[in-house]
């Protein structure tokens, strides 16, 4: 949970998380909508679902018991190089180098590492001075300490602490004054937008229409609302199905959502429908939701919103 999301935030999700999913048994069991449901909000949902297939894979290859074998570890879904590093140093005291963005940033600044870490050529230099450091010995002391440092003093930004760091007499970026300038940014790159129509479809029972995304991609697995490419399409897909009052039609303000490498515009449209039009909803792929009721499945951020939106307007509940 903490790849690529803060720890303030992960806490919540984490102690719901163990609290549902108390050991890797009980992970390996559950369902992917289980799963999913627990992880909505922290982004990212490739995550989630590599370690519902973690889980499984040690059920089943290692009768539930975690491996203790670097390359094994490695080998399992979601997790790479830093990760098993972490895991078996911190929970073993086995003697492997770690590279999170922490260490990445502390390892720049005290060598003056020239380029963005995300380069190859950088990233491998940047192995190169981790596994130098790491020591044989309280390995999981010195790893979490590196985090640590990265995490408190030698963030990102203008809030760097370098007066109480203990690396100060020995960092390079600091003896030149550059410390602002490690590590370098990712070259910047303006992001292409990409638009999207979804349909807040409500029945006479107050459910709003809601569909399983293929299990790849993004939000892969996730539920979502029925998306179309304009809202003439729309309009198509819902006169083959619905009788409906066009009238009635509410279109919503543009909502973006970013994603790492596009942004998404998400074009909200509101109907109300009558009695469907002998529709067949295969393979469960397509259920009524009732906004407020009890949630076993995970949704994208947006989603969440546009059906909060419409609850707390008192609209159908």
């Amino acid at each position: 949970m903490l790849q690529q999301t803060q720890v303030a935030t992960v806490i919540p999700y984490f102690e719901r998380f163990m609290e549902s999913f108390p050991d890797i048994q009980t992970l390996a069991k559950a369902s992917e909508d289980e799963v999913l449901a627990h992880w909505s909000g922290l982004g990212y949902y490739a995550r989630a679902r590599n370690l519902h297939k973690c889980a499984k894979q040690i059920c089943a290859e290692y009768e539930g018991k975690f491996p203790e074998n670097r390359e094994d570890v490695i080998n399992l879904p979601g997790i790479g190089k830093s990760t098993a590093g972490a895991i078996l140093s911190l929970s073993l005291h086995q003697a492997h180098a770690i590279l999170d963005g922490n260490v990445k940033r502390v390892l720049s600044r005290v060598y003056m590492v020239d380029g963005w870490y995300g380069q190859t050529a950088v990233e491998k230099k940047l192995w190169g001075l981790a596994e130098e450091n790491t020591p044989v010995k309280r390995v999981a002391d010195y790893n979490q300490a590196m985090m640590d440092l990265g995490a408190t003093l030698c963030v990102r930004g203008k809030n760097v602490d370098c007066n109480n760091c203990p690396l100060l007499e020995i960092c390079k970026a600091n003896e030149q004054g550059l410390v602002s300038k490690y590590p370098e940014s990712k070259p910047k790159k303006k992001l292409p937008v990409r638009k999207t129509v979804m349909l807040l479809a409500c029945d006479e029972k107050s459910s709003v229409l809601i569909e399983k995304r293929p299990p790849s991609g993004i939000w892969g697995g996730l539920w979502s609302l029925p998306e179309y490419e304009s809202i003439d399409e729309l309009k198509q897909g819902l006169s083959r199905l619905y009788e409906y009052d066009e009238k009635a039609i509410q279109s919503w303000g543009v909502m973006r959502h970013t994603f790492s490498h596009y942004h998404l515009d998400i074009q909200p449209i509101r109907v109300d429908v009558k009695t469907p039009k002998n529709i067949v909803m295969e393979d469960n792929a397509s259920v009524w939701y009732k906004p407020g009721s009890e949630n076993d499945r995970g949704f994208p951020t947006p989603v969440s919103k546009l059906i909060n939106k419409i609850s707390k307007a008192g609209e159908l509940i």
